[in-house]
Formats: C-alpha cells, structure tokens, sequence
C-alpha cells in the first residue's frame, strides 16, 4: 500500500500506509510525554505494521540515546539505519527527514546539532510536542536549564487551550521556571499541567522539586500522596518521584519511612538504569551523611556500577556510579573508574563530554578523597566542581547531594568559614529557605568556633 499523508493527534502531516500505524504513533507521543511504561510496546506496534516508517525508526534511536549507555549506542545506529532505508523506500516530509538528521548528529558526537534539528522543526510546526519534549530531554541531559525555558516560553502562544499536548507542555514549563528559580510560576504552572493532564509525571514532580526547593517538606509529602496515579503508569521515572518523597520525608526526620521506600520502591525492581542508581546512591549517601546506618545496600548498586566503569556517556551517571564503589569500598572499580574519568577529560572525544570534563574530573576526585577520609583535598576538588556542575546536568535537587558532600568535607577539614559560604550560596538557590541539614551544619559551625581562627583552604 502506497504511504498516505495523514495528519496525527496533533495535526503533523505523517507518512503512513496503514490506519493501525497511525493509531500506534499517536500512542508512542502520548506515551513519551507521560513517560509511559507502554511507549515501547506502542512504538514495536507501529515498527511492525509500517517498517518503512523512518520517522519511527528515528525515535527509536532517539529514545535509546536517552537512556545514556554505551551498548545502546549500537542499536541506536541500527535504527539510524533503518531510518535512511526507509527514506530510500517511501517519500518523507521536511520534517521527518529532519528527525533522522537530529539522530544522526547525536551519534555523531553533537548533541548541539541535535537540538538545533529539533528547533527546526519547531520553527515551521511549533505545535510538535515530539520535538518539544525531545529538545527539553537533551537539553537537561546537558544542564541547559535557561535553554529549556528558552525553547518551551516560544512555544506557549502556539498551544491553544484545547491543543491535546497543552497540559504536557505546560508540565515542561514548570519544570524549566523551577531549575531557573521562579518556584512561584513553576508551582501554578505544574498544578496547571496536571489538571489538564493528569498523567503528566513530569509537570507533578516540577511542584516536587518546588516543595523541595522552597523548604516544604510536609506540603510536598501531601500533594505527592494524594497523587500517585499521576505516575503509577511510568516506566523508571516512577522510581523518581518515588525518590521526591523519600527525600522530604529524610527532611521531616522521618528516616524508617525514607529506608521503607528505597526498599519497596526505589530499589524494588533493582534496574541497572543510570537514573535508577543515581536515585539510590543520593539517598543512600544522605542518609550517611546524616550519621543514618544504610546497611548493606551499598553492595548490591556496587555490583552493578563495577560493570559501568567503561561506559563514559555521561558524567552525571558516573559521579554517581562513583558513589557506589565508595559506599561499597570496591577500591580496584572505583580506581578503574576515575582513571577513565581523567582520561576522557584530557582528550574529549566531542562538544558534548568536553563541557562535562572539568567538572566531572573533579567532583571524582573529590568524591574518592572523601570517601578515604582526605577531607581537605576532597573539599579543594568538590569546591573546585561545584560552579560548573550544572553542565554534568540532572537538577538542582539531584546537584544537592554534591553540594552537600562539599559543605560537610570543608566543616570535616576545618574549614569552617568555606562550609558557612557555600550554606549561604545554597541557601539563595533555594529561595531563602533552610532545611535541617542546613540548620544542623550551622550548629556545627558555630559549637566549633571559638578563639582559635578557622583553618582557611591553603592556596592553589
């Protein structure tokens, strides 16, 4: 059957030949915009009934990428692939050529063209949510957060009230306006989202990170519990949010409740996803630092970062693989890991791991210094890390366990005015609030000051 253009949910001219196609691609956009456990499925679905569908294959490998490991690297070119073959097979529109040149430019070490190839399409169809929420994930992956709000507010004039991707947008709206620090917007924003979508994870876990951010802990445990079918249909990001929820009840002293969530959902399924563990290794490394015994828990995430320490795609997982190895001791694997760390940042193979290379470098540093006790030099590096650390991307609430190793290093090496400096810059990033690790390290500080004079960090 010769392919058809035939407008989607969202009004996007898509090449199809077959009805059952066009219901699937419906189903994959609605998913990944939920960040749907069913995306998969929907998109094998519509693979299998239009092989030669390259806008299909394109997401696929788009969608791999997203999930920062190197094997899948492979399969990304795979569906790049399929994507040109299918070119070859059927005419494609502008804009789904475009989708193959983005997967194209990602694999070939340029994440920046990716992004540029997603504008693109937004420039002639503002209102494709696939390139919106695409161009948002990239740019996060790469702590681009004034981007983020940059590429979503253009769009928000396009959008009409009862456009079916409004709700979702508007959830990738609060989450930039929360990582850009207007919690007030952020918050009404998501609430918004959520009322006209109620799937949308993304849009519930923005007013979390409010919550966080802004110092309401019990606010924040209530509009979660009183939500969770918002995100019972995710795939892994439900093991965040489930995340948020342990982190303000640590907050609220709460701690059998903070271990019975990592336990039961956090690390139930036990997945070897990097955003899986870096969830798992923060909270552990919390709860540590707040003197709370974690058992043997450090193991079982030890087992399996031991086998990431040669993957390099992103910095931000390997700081918190490097967390693991820590935690669990496994002295040859954290070696192993730091040493492809430093050598990555000497000769970054593209645009994407240079920008992550200094501070990546010396948050590990940092981060095994603690970890053996070497409390000065483990506040020089982390210190040194912290003002570029966006870059390594996640978010503020995700950054928050680094800046906390490197407040408790500088207080741990007497460092005491470097430890109330760094409360104070963290503090004016959470709007002014103080939350009870905050108001314990100031105690410290100020039972350790006496008529003695602080050590200050020797100079470089």
């Amino acid at each position: 059957m010769d392919p058809d253009m035939i407008d989607d949910l969202f009004g996007q001219p898509t090449t199809f030949a077959t009805p059952q196609g066009l219901s699937d691609w419906n189903a994959v956009q609605l998913g990944f915009l939920a960040h749907s456990a069913a995306t998969p499925g929907h998109l094998a679905a519509v693979l299998k009934a239009e092989p030669d569908f390259a806008l299909g294959h394109a997401a696929r490998g788009l969608f791999f990428l997203l999930l920062g490991r190197r094997e899948l690297y492979q399969t990304a070119r795979e569906a790049l692939a399929a994507a040109r073959a299918a070119m070859q097979a059927q005419p494609v529109t502008p804009r789904e050529a475009r989708y193959v040149a983005a997967l194209a430019h990602w694999l070939d070490g340029a994440p920046l063209r990716t992004i540029a190839e997603c504008e693109a399409v937004l420039d002639e169809t503002p209102t494709d949510p696939l390139a919106m929420k695409l161009s948002q994930a990239i740019r996060f992956l790469l702590g681009d957060a004034a981007g983020m709000r940059a590429s979503v507010e253009r769009l928000l004039p396009a959008y009409a009230h009862d456009h079916p991707a409004r709700g979702y947008l508007l959830g990738c709206h609060a989450f930039a306006l929360e990582e850009t620090g207007d919690y007030l917007r952020a918050e009404i924003a998501g609430r918004q989202a959520l009322w006209m979508a109620p799937n949308d994870a993304w849009g519930l876990h923005a007013v979390a990170h409010v919550h966080d951010m802004t110092g309401r802990a019990r606010q924040g445990i209530d509009w979660l519990a009183a939500r969770e079918s918002a995100w019972a249909h995710c795939n892994n990001f439900r093991y965040h949010v489930w995340w948020h929820k342990a982190l303000m009840h640590l907050e609220t002293g709460e701690t059998e409740q903070v271990l019975a969530l990592y336990d039961d959902r956090i690390r139930k399924d036990r997945t070897d996803d990097y955003r899986d563990i870096s969830n798992a290794t923060s909270l552990l490394m919390r709860l540590e630092l707040e003197g709370i015994p974690v058992g043997d828990r450090w193991e079982e995430l030890a087992d399996l970062c031991a086998r990431r320490t040669g993957d390099g795609c992103l910095i931000f997982a390997d700081l918190h693989y490097l967390l693991a190895l820590n935690g669990a001791g496994r002295e040859a694997d954290k070696a192993a890991l730091l040493a492809r760390i430093s050598r990555d940042a000497e000769q970054p193979a593209d645009p994407f791991a240079k920008a992550m290379a200094a501070p990546g470098r010396d948050a590990a540093v940092g981060l095994v210094a603690f970890s053996e006790g070497r409390n000065g030099e483990a506040f020089h590096h982390l210190a040194r890390a912290d003002a570029a650390m966006q870059k390594a991307g996640g978010s503020h609430a995700q950054r928050d366990v680094f800046k906390r190793l490197t407040i408790d290093a500088a207080l741990r090496a007497g460092y005491l005015d470097h430890a109330e400096r760094f409360l104070n810059e963290r503090k004016n990033l959470r709007a002014g609030s103080e939350d009870g690790f905050a108001a314990c390290r100031r105690a410290l500080i100020s039972g350790a000051r006496g008529p003695a004079n602080a050590r200050s960090v020797p100079a470089e």
